[in-house]
């Protein structure tokens, strides 16, 4: 056995500081999230307040109360994570799956696939609907699936952001699992507050979102609301939630008693609520509108410069939009490029042959779209690649003049 008093003491490391490591300018975050912040959020999350006092009571009432217009419900269960989007996505799944209860998995992606992993890992019986193409899952995908499975939870995303496909047919996949007493649970990470989402009025039981993608917020705070009949059903249960961290009715002390679970990340409800505020003062029909206008004006700037698009106009999605790879370029070369000379962010994926470029929240301002379209036509005419960026400029900037946004 080591005799530690006989090591050598460990050296003081040599650190550099954040401001030599990172550029001298800002990145443009026009990936699939993070995105930027705007300047009250990123002024709110400096700030730290008492996680249990009268303060932060009322900043929680209003998070909740503004949540619920986000989510449009009436649910009463509505409350934050200490976490990212994946931890939001795995508290919703841990309360609502019964061990050994079945599961039917809609998969058209990776994420897709997550919540039909974690739901594995909590003993659910999963049932996996793989729907292949890059295309939007069915009510005919899964019709029969129900009849003979009868399963107890159903899961998908509204927006699979690794191939960027938009499952337009949610409401009415929904409203057959209820007609099958289904429990639905969405992945609204990267779509809440980009796109429609109606949690009450589509009969969802539980919407999971991250706060760093279309709520314009910072990475590692969550928002969860579970319906009425979610909430019943977490009460019911017998068995005990696995994930203490992530159960439900424990978290409930906090963001419904004013009372202990953990210490709550308060910079980053500090910076949700302002976000949520942001989004209540512009309003969802008029946030929605300006996501739909930047999103159509990039992707025609795309198309018009000689790029294709990964996904056919009927189920892509507006929030991410995935360009597919110009032949002899691989996303990693694509991304590298567009980073260190042009100081803009885009993404990868994960393994489809696509680079992807986000419209969410901040991402969807003019100058961001300008400044992102013609980093990605530059670097493909660096990289070799045939493009006709003044064609691409010109398309998007006349599709924004005819519909300005701010």
């Amino acid at each position: 056995m080591t005799d530690l008093s006989k090591q050598p003491a460990i050296a003081v490391p040599d650190i550099l500081a954040l401001d030599t490591i990172l550029p001298d300018e800002p990145l443009l975050m026009m990936g699939a999230g993070p995105v930027p912040i705007p300047d009250r959020v990123a002024k709110a999350n400096s700030i730290v307040i008492n996680h249990l006092g009268g303060t932060m009571t009322r900043v929680i009432e209003q998070v909740k109360s503004m949540s619920r217009y986000v989510f449009q419900t009436r649910s009463e269960w509505v409350m934050g994570v200490a976490g990212p989007g994946s931890a939001a996505m795995e508290m919703a799944i841990c309360n609502l799956v019964i061990p050994e209860s079945k599961v039917l998995s809609i998969c058209n992606g990776f994420f897709s696939n997550r919540m039909a992993e974690m739901a594995r890992r909590c003993g659910g019986q999963v049932i996996e609907v793989s729907i292949m193409g890059n295309v939007a899952a069915r009510v005919d995908d899964i019709r029969s699936i129900l009849e003979k499975e009868r399963p107890a939870v159903l899961t998908l995303v509204q927006g699979e952001t690794s191939n960027t496909v938009y499952n337009r047919y949610l409401k009415e996949i929904t409203a057959l699992a209820k007609e099958y007493g289904c429990l639905v649970i969405v992945d609204a990470i990267c779509t809440l507050s980009t796109m429609p989402l109606e949690m009450d009025n589509w009969g969802i039981d539980a919407i999971i979102s991250g706060g760093q993608k279309g709520l314009s917020s910072i990475p590692g705070v969550s928002l969860l609301a579970f319906s009425e009949q979610a909430w019943l059903h977490i009460q019911r249960r017998e068995q005990a939630v696995v994930q203490w961290c992530l159960d439900a009715k424990l978290a409930s002390n906090f963001w419904h008693h004013s009372g202990y679970h953990y210490t709550a990340p308060v910079s980053g409800i500090l910076a949700l609520h302002e976000a949520l505020r942001l989004v209540c003062e512009e309003t969802l029909p008029v946030r929605f509108a300006r996501h739909q206008r930047c999103s159509m004006a990039m992707q025609n700037g795309i198309q018009a410069m000689g790029l294709s698009l990964f996904v056919a106009q009927e189920s892509r999605l507006n929030s991410v939009v995935g360009i597919s790879l110009p032949e002899g370029l691989t996303s990693a070369e694509i991304c590298s490029h567009i980073s260190r000379i042009y100081q803009v962010e885009i993404a990868g994926s994960f393994g489809q042959p696509i680079v992807r470029i986000g419209q969410m929240g901040e991402q969807c301002r003019v100058h961001n779209l300008f400044r992102a379209l013609h980093a990605l036509g530059s670097t493909m005419r660096d990289l070799g690649v045939a493009v006709d960026l003044p064609s691409g400029m010109a398309e998007m900037e006349s599709l924004l003049q005819n519909a300005p946004v701010t």
